[in-house]
């Protein structure tokens, strides 16, 4: 069962310019999607409305059969989904241990353990650690969340290829063993040949790609 859709998505600048023209596109729980395009493409604009960070012009999202307006950008956001940023977007001042626990009541220590922190790196400040370790406390986060879909903007495009690779082995288990949603926007093909759908955005219009 999908449990986002996007019918007829128009997305235009004050300008009038069309970024997304008529977007129509179906996501289910316990997969991994992949949106491929090049920079400026409109993914992370895309990415943004699925969210309820933005509305779009025309066209509706639903959530679970509801129009996320209708239920209150807010409260979509709060309840339905966690993102994951390619800037990590970590409250600063805190650790690890103190940002995973802000997004949910379970103990956040076996959470981090699971993408790979220490005991010791969950205690330090997040600017201390290094940038696949920040990284790996956004998912963390996510992991975290009772929010059935996972929203990843570049989630690796900051990494080395190692670290990379483990990202998107974290992020491909969220969808297959906990049975999220996980739709990431990227211009990583090899990022892209591990998801179970892949979607190309160009020129505002979105089509399937072979995988």
């Amino acid at each position: 069962m999908n449990i986002m859709e996007l019918k007829n998505v128009v997305y235009a600048y004050e300008n009038k310019k069309k970024v997304l023209k008529g977007i129509n596109l179906s996501v289910e729980e316990g997969k991994m999607y992949a949106i491929l395009g090049p920079s400026g493409c409109g993914k992370t604009t895309l990415l943004s409305l699925m969210g309820g960070l933005d509305s779009p012009t025309n066209g509706q999202i639903l959530y679970d059969g509801q129009d996320i307006e209708k239920m209150g950008l807010s409260a979509h956001r709060k309840n339905n989904i966690a993102f994951i940023f390619q800037s990590y977007n970590l409250i600063d001042y805190l650790t690890p241990k103190e940002n995973v626990a802000l997004t949910s009541k379970l103990p956040p220590l076996p959470i981090l353990e699971r993408v790979g922190l220490t005991d010791e790196e969950s205690k330090r400040n997040v600017l201390k650690l290094s940038g696949g370790q920040q990284q790996r406390v956004a998912i963390a986060r996510a992991l975290a969340s009772d929010a059935k879909v996972i929203l990843a903007d570049e989630p690796t495009g900051n990494l080395d290829e190692d670290t990379a690779a483990d990202v998107t082995a974290i992020l491909k288990e969220c969808a297959h063993q906990m049975n999220k949603c996980v739709v990431i926007v990227t211009h990583s093909n090899e990022l892209a040949k591990q998801a179970d759908v892949i979607f190309r955005l160009r020129k505002g219009d979105l089509q399937i790609a072979a995988n």
